[in-house]
């Protein structure tokens, strides 16, 4: 079958892998409908982040099953399901807490000797537990598969920085970055009850997005300059809720000044470079909490997927560009150059 991998920096190639069979009882194979390309996905694509040569790389999909293992028994072949980016056992401490990112028997699509999302089709451990069923009517609606796709990171993704802020009815929320993550946060942020979300971000295409899932106002700044036009949106106070979905230093200190005294971050934008944002004597004398993380999106799946069938919430403007399996090279550098928010993947 077809797959992507990464050879190097700026060196994403579709190339023919063996093809995934079921090699435990529990497991399934799931033959990829719909994929995407993440923003993490990118620092793997400038060098950022350390793959070998020839590593699978995606992490987000949802597809049929095409066979499953003797003791799988949520699924058989003909199901459609989506996939959470990480795998889970489903038996241990964590996974009874809902922390299934920190799964032991767990990993991610496309880590080393896994395979990755981006691809004809995905070998999936412990099905039972890791996947979620979806109507089998979704696979003919173009709109509610792509907007039932972000379910296996962003949109679960966004609400775990809700959720870490603290957004409660009748608060006032800022979200920092205007990326897929942001703008689910942003939907998130509504959904929860947000009397007023403070979109942050400087590209237009994307702030009209954030406007549509809820977003009040819209400060199109960066540095001290944002943290001043929020302040005088909150009249100097700052946000109860502050959603940093960017991951940089620069961010991070603006998510700090920001947020109001007593009020939360929730974090989620995957960190690279200095962590010297998070000034704790600041955070100690403002009484400011910090919360986040990497997202366990497969515990919040039961309660947004409802919200998705039936309308409440549709996260499928995110995608804004749509490439065919040979071409998520193209998709690639569309994201890196910032000419796409999205990309998503038809194989």
């Amino acid at each position: 079958m077809r797959a992507t991998v990464i050879h190097a920096p700026h060196d994403i190639r579709v190339e023919e892998v063996p093809d995934p069979v079921v090699q435990r009882p529990t497991d399934v194979v799931v033959r990829v409908l719909r994929a995407c390309i993440c923003g993490s996905d990118l620092w793997a694509y400038k060098g950022e982040s350390a793959r070998k040569p020839g590593q699978r790389i995606g992490h987000e999909f949802l597809g049929v099953v095409e066979e499953a293992g003797s003791e799988v028994r949520a699924f058989a072949a003909g199901d459609l399901v989506v996939a959470p980016f990480v795998w889970s056992d489903g038996t241990c401490d964590y996974c009874a807490e809902g922390l299934m990112t920190s799964c032991p028997e767990g990993g991610f699509w496309g880590s080393v000797g896994s395979d990755g999302g981006q691809g004809e089709a995905v070998r999936v451990p412990f099905a039972d537990a890791t996947l979620v069923a979806l109507p089998a009517a979704a696979a003919s609606d173009e709109r509610l598969l792509t907007a039932l796709l972000s379910l296996s990171d962003v949109m679960g993704t966004g609400h775990h920085a809700a959720v870490g802020a603290g957004v409660r009815p009748g608060s006032t929320v800022a979200v920092v970055g205007d990326g897929a993550v942001g703008l689910c946060g942003v939907l998130a942020a509504k959904r929860l009850g947000a009397d007023r979300i403070i979109a942050m971000g400087r590209h237009t295409s994307r702030t009209d997005i954030a406007r549509t899932f809820g977003a009040t106002d819209v400060v199109a700044a960066r540095g001290e300059e944002a943290v001043a036009a929020v302040r005088e949106l909150t009249g100097g106070r700052g946000a109860h809720s502050v959603i940093e979905a960017v991951g940089t230093e620069q961010s991070m200190s603006t998510a700090l000044s920001i947020a109001r005294d007593g009020g939360s971050i929730g974090y989620v934008g995957v960190p690279h470079g200095s962590a010297a944002g998070v000034d704790l004597h600041t955070m100690f004398g403002r009484n400011i909490a910090l919360r986040g993380g990497v997202a366990p999106v497969r515990a919040y799946l039961p309660e947004l997927l409802p919200d998705i069938l039936n309308g409440t919430i549709d996260p499928s403007p995110v995608f804004d560009l749509t490439v065919s399996l040979d071409d998520v090279p193209t998709g690639y550098k569309a994201m890196d150059s910032r000419t796409a928010l999205k990309v998503l993947i038809k194989p």
